[in-house]
C-alpha cells in the first residue's frame, strides 16, 4: 500500500472506487499509542484525527493562544462599533483644550489640536485592522497561487518566478513606500494595502513553493497521479490541504508587521493623510508635544504595540501547534 498523508490517511487514494476500500483499511489500520479517545490519530469516535483537529486541541491548552486571541476579537469588536465604547467624534476638536490632561469622559485627555484622544485611539483600530487584515489576504492568496504553481509545474515557471522574487525581495519596504506613495494623491486605504500586497506576495510564494515542492514527493501523491488524478484535483485534494499550515503561520505574524507597517508610512506622511484616522497619523502630530503633551503620544502608541504583539503571540502559537516537529 502506497505510504498515507500524516493528517489525511482517509484522502491518501482519492477518486476511484479502488480508492474507497483502500481507505477504509487504512483507517481501520491507525492503531499506535492509546489515548483517552482511542488509539494515536483517532478521536473519541475513533475516527483518525487530522491536523486541524490536532492544532486546535493544542491551541486551546495554549494561554498564549487564549490572551493573544481574546485581545484581538476585542480589537476586532472595537473595529466593527468603535461607537459601542467612544461616543464621541475623532475629528471634533477644541483648540482651547490643546494638550489638555484627562478630564470626565475623556481619560486620555487631549491632543495638540484639542482632540479627544481616547476617541481617535478606539476609531484608529478600524483603520489597522483593516489594513492589516486587508493586506494579509491579497499576499496569501496571491502569493500562494504563485508559489504553488511555481513548486507544483516547476520548470521554467519556476526559474522565472524564483528571479521575480529575488528582485521584490532587494526593495527596501519603507523606502519603495515613501517613492510609490508619494505620487499617490487618493486618501483611501486602497493605495496602502495595494502597496503591501505588490511588496508582500513574494515571502508567501516563496514559503508556499517550498511547501509544494515537499508535499508533491510524498507517495500518496504520486499514487494519486498514477490512478488518473488530474493536476488541479492534486493541487486541491492532496496538497493545499497539507502544504498550507506554512503560510497560515506565517500570514498570521505578518499581519502585526503590516499593521506596523501602515503606521509606520503614515507617520512619515506617505500611507494614510487627515482627515483619516490613524495611530500613525496621531504618533506623527503628537511627537513634537512629546514633552509637553506626552499622553498624546503614549496611548497611540500603546495600541499599536499591544495589537502587534498580539498578533505575533498569535502566530507563535500557531506555529508551535501546525508544527508537528514541536509535538
Amino acid at each position: 500500500m502506497p505510504e498515507q498523508s500524516p493528517y489525511e490517511p482517509e484522502r491518501a487514494i482519492a477518486g476511484t472506487g479502488m480508492g474507497g476500500a483502500m481507505d477504509l483499511a487504512a483507517s481501520e489500520a491507525t492503531t499506535l499509542e492509546r489515548t483517552p479517545g482511542g488509539p494515536e490519530g483517532t478521536g473519541p469516535t475513533g475516527r483518525p484525527r487530522s491536523l486541524w483537529s490536532d492544532a486546535w486541541r493544542d491551541l486551546r491548552r495554549n494561554p498564549v493562544f487564549v490572551v493573544s486571541a481574546l485581545v484581538i476579537l476585542f480589537l476586532v469588536f472595537v473595529s466593527v462599533w468603535p461607537s459601542a465604547i467612544a461616543s464621541g467624534n475623532p475629528l471634533s476638536c477644541d483648540l482651547a483644550k490643546a494638550q489638555d490632561g484627562s478630564a470626565p469622559g475623556h481619560p486620555f485627555g487631549y491632543d495638540g489640536q484639542g482632540c479627544d484622544v481616547y476617541t481617535r485611539t478606539v476609531y484608529g483600530a478600524r483603520t489597522s485592522v483593516t489594513v492589516g487584515v486587508l493586506a494579509t489576504l491579497g499576499v496569501s492568496v496571491f502569493g500562494s497561487v504563485l508559489g504553488a504553481l511555481a513548486g507544483y509545474f516547476g520548470g521554467l515557471w519556476d526559474a522565472v518566478l524564483s528571479r521575480i522574487t529575488d528582485i521584490f525581495f532587494a526593495i527596501p519596504v519603507v523606502l519603495g513606500g515613501l517613492v510609490l506613495l508619494s505620487v499617490v494623491t487618493s486618501n483611501t486605504v486602497w493605495p496602502v494595502i495595494g502597496f503591501m500586497v505588490l511588496l508582500g506576495w513574494p515571502q508567501i510564494s516563496r514559503i508556499a513553493r517550498g511547501s509544494v515542492i515537499t508535499a508533491k514527493q510524498n507517495d500518496y501523491v504520486q499514487a494519486a497521479r498514477a490512478l488518473g488524478a488530474s493536476d488541479s484535483r492534486i493541487l486541491l485534494r492532496h496538497i493545499a490541504p497539507n502544504a498550507v499550515a506554512p503560510v497560515i503561520v506565517v500570514a498570521t505574524i505578518a499581519l502585526g508587521t503590516y499593521i506596523a507597517l501602515e503606521a509606520t508610512l503614515s507617520y512619515l506622511g506617505v500611507g494614510l493623510k487627515p482627515p483619516s484616522v490613524s495611530w500613525g497619523i496621531d504618533i506623527s502630530a503628537a511627537s513634537p508635544y512629546i514633552r509637553n503633551a506626552p499622553h498624546a503620544l503614549l496611548w497611540p502608541s500603546g495600541a499599536l504595540a499591544v495589537t502587534v504583539l498580539a498578533f505575533i503571540m498569535l502566530g507563535d502559537a500557531v506555529r508551535d501547534a501546525l508544527d508537528p516537529k514541536l509535538r
